[in-house]
């Protein structure tokens, strides 16, 4: 916390800032159905005197939270549907504007010291957790949308390493605030992009949208149905009635992350693609039944059951959802545990051993969320069996003597969204 508080103490001073050209002339320009002064930005005039070089000490503010993809696993990069929800914890991050070409950037995540880069910055300038940051600015340039400088303060009420998505919020984040800051005209689906190029083309991640698009348009109460095989990718609310029927969704953050994950996502990736290319297929969601009797390859067959059985689940699942027949969605997560473990070989024995304890202590169904080996689980419960769940998932991780898992339950949170501060500074 020291670098944020920090921060603080800086951010209190005033800064000169002016949009460059290209921000001036979005200036006006409508996100979400909102023009800049509704959603707290600059008014006409407040513009103006901006243009033409004031002092600025006002913050803007965006939270965006992280996200559990309920089911759909490795079916964005696929064409396959996937079904995530926003949850209620979140990234927050704080903006101000800057005209000297710096970039400075303040977290309060553990060790994590200030970092400073020019706007011109490229891929392989930054390392560490600010790289997620330099590479929406980066994005950003790609789009000829370069900024004239800013400060930035990332809060995460993530588990760090947990799998629920903290890099798609920051990157979201800080997209979403430079656009209010500078007016550059984003719309949700140029902000997803935007984010998903960050972490494709400058940390080097090759992810898929569904990360961004589900803490960009989740909704209290509901998952986001997204298509995948379309372009752009469509989205639909799925109303969740579990908690109204007394259950909940927990999250077993495991704290593991195995190293050999590191190229793995990619590796999985290219094995998609690959069995698509034999198979004459754009996307291999759009297998039939006989796609595993036409390939040769052991490996590319167990891939692409997975990526069959998962498309099914995903329907079944949100058939399931709409019926409220809890006992029957459980049944689903369970079976894409299974088929992430021995088809796609994704999971970790900390993932099993979490689901398999989830499952002990009375869960309707269990299953890994996220890229895999490391991570998170998530188990559907009722309330009155989280704390034996917890208690059952630290007692089996002990006899393995691996670190103690974090267990918590997580609601469907709203997406991205300011968070109104008349006259914020970075210390406010």
């Amino acid at each position: 916390m020291v670098g944020v508080q920090q921060a603080c103490g800086r951010f209190c001073q005033p800064v000169r800032a002016v949009p460059c050209a290209h921000a001036r002339s979005h200036l006006g320009r409508r996100r979400h159905g909102r023009d800049d002064a509704a959603r707290g930005g600059w008014s006409d005039s407040r513009a103006a005197s901006i243009g033409s070089v004031t002092h600025v000490t006002d913050v803007c503010r965006w939270d965006v939270p992280g996200r559990v993809n309920l089911i759909g696993e490795h079916l964005d990069y696929n064409g396959g549907p996937v079904l995530p929800l926003a949850i209620d914890r979140s990234v927050t991050v704080k903006a101000r504007a800057r005209d000297d070409g710096a970039v400075n950037v303040w977290s309060d995540l553990p060790d994590a010291s200030k970092v400073s880069f020019a706007t011109t910055v490229q891929p392989g300038d930054v390392d560490g957790w600010a790289t997620y940051v330099a590479g929406t600015i980066w994005s950003l340039a790609e789009r000829d949308l370069t900024i004239p400088g800013a400060d930035l303060v990332i809060e995460s009420r993530l588990p760090s390493g947990a799998g629920l998505s903290s890099s798609a919020a920051t990157t979201c984040g800080v997209a979403s605030a430079l656009d209010e800051l500078f007016g550059l005209g984003l719309d949700t689906a140029e902000v997803a992009l935007v984010a998903q190029r960050a972490e494709a083309g400058f940390v080097g991640a090759p992810v898929g949208l569904m990360d961004q698009l589900a803490v960009l348009h989740g909704t209290a109460g509901h998952a986001v149905l997204i298509d995948t095989a379309v372009t752009p990718h469509t989205t639909r609310p799925v109303a969740l009635g579990w908690e109204a029927d007394g259950l909940v969704l927990a999250v077993i953050a495991t704290g593991a992350h195995h190293a050999l994950a590191d190229g793995e996502y990619a590796a999985r990736r290219e094995e998609c693609e690959r069995a698509a290319a034999e198979l004459g297929l754009e996307w291999l969601a759009q297998a039939g039944l006989d796609a595993t009797v036409m390939l040769a390859d052991e490996t590319l067959k167990a891939r692409t059951r997975h990526v069959l059985t998962e498309t099914a689940r995903v329907r079944s699942a949100v058939t399931a959802v709409g019926r409220r027949a809890w006992p029957q969605l459980g049944t689903i997560l369970t079976a894409s545990h299974a088929s992430l473990r021995d088809d796609f070989e994704v999971s970790c024995p900390e993932l099993d051993v979490a689901v398999e304890a989830a499952l002990e202590a009375g869960a309707l169904g269990a299953r890994m969320t996220g890229g895999g080996f490391g991570g998170s689980a998530i188990a559907l419960v009722e309330p009155d069996k989280v704390q034996a769940l917890r208690e059952r998932v630290e007692s089996r991780y002990a006899l393995h003597q691996w670190s103690r898992p974090e267990v918590f339950v997580v609601h469907a949170a709203d997406g991205a969204h300011r968070v109104p501060a008349p006259g914020a500074r970075l210390d406010g």
